[in-house]
């Protein structure tokens, strides 16, 4: 069936409701000029519906826009996730490390403490060191023995999975077998690195470090211990450091063991 015309809808409408008879040619002529002011009405009207239907679209097309915004943000969290992962991996890689021979120096002011450090070349960042309770003074004494047994132990715990044993902040003390309180990671600031940088060209040696110019302080003297050790790594929680005498000579012997228990 063919569509109605915008003429014939208006015919139909008027037919309807009107009784019809027969007219004259001017009666025609006056109906003909209702019909095509009914039908000029009935365009404008549909021109402004089109017009009102156009203005949706913009609507539209603007929700849909909102998406896109979404994604680029997932997208950028998940490239920021991926930065710091490539950086934290980066920043341990660049951790000092050590080989099968290193560095080892015991150090402290005569009334003080002992720090111990290891590291990879005399120049080279500590990649151990820690400041045990157990007095220089006592340390000294012992060494004096000829045979001198340090054990450093650290509870294994589930939260510390994926941390390196030389990574371990707490540790008990054990000297010879007694038990020396406990031992404490340290980062190596100013003052520490004062001392390694001193001690850069002595390879192996005992003795006390000249005061500076404020004289000896209320803690004593420095004195100092190094040697060449060699490093034998057992498993991820067990490594032992042997202190080595050149040439076989009579010296003191100094094993350092670390355990994670």
């Amino acid at each position: 069936m063919a569509a109605k015309t915008p003429h014939d809808s208006s015919f139909s409408f008027s037919r309807r409701y009107f009784h019809w008879k027969k007219k004259s040619e001017d009666e025609v002529d006056d109906d003909q000029g209702i019909l095509n002011l009914s039908y000029s009405h009935f365009s404008e009207k549909s021109s402004e519906k089109d017009d009102h239907e156009e203005l949706r679209i913009p609507v539209v097309h603007a929700e849909v826009a909102v998406i896109p915004p979404k994604k680029h943000s997932l997208m950028s969290v998940s490239k920021l996730r991926s930065a710091l992962t490539v950086f934290g991996k980066s920043h341990r890689s660049q951790r000092p490390v050590l080989g099968r021979r290193v560095m080892g120096t015991l150090f402290g002011y005569r009334r003080g403490h002992v720090h111990l450090a290891f590291q990879d070349e005399p120049k080279s960042p500590p990649a151990f060191l820690i400041e045990l309770a157990t007095p220089t003074s006592v340390l000294v004494r012992e060494m004096a023995s000829g045979l001198v047994r340090v054990a450093l132990e650290t509870e294994k715990k589930a939260e510390k999975k994926g941390l390196k044993l030389l990574e371990e902040p707490l540790w008990r003390t054990y000297c010879n077998g007694k038990k020396c309180g406990f031992a404490m990671k340290r980062e190596c600031g100013g003052e520490e690195w004062k001392v390694l940088k001193a001690l850069e060209a002595i390879s192996m040696g005992a003795g006390v470090l000249p005061a500076s110019d404020d004289g000896v302080g209320a803690e004593g003297e420095l004195m100092y211990m190094r040697a060449k050790f060699e490093r034998v790594a057992g498993s991820k929680d067990s490594e032992a450091f042997y202190m080595m005498n050149p040439d076989g000579s009579g010296g003191p012997e100094l094993s350092i063991y670390l355990l994670r228990v």
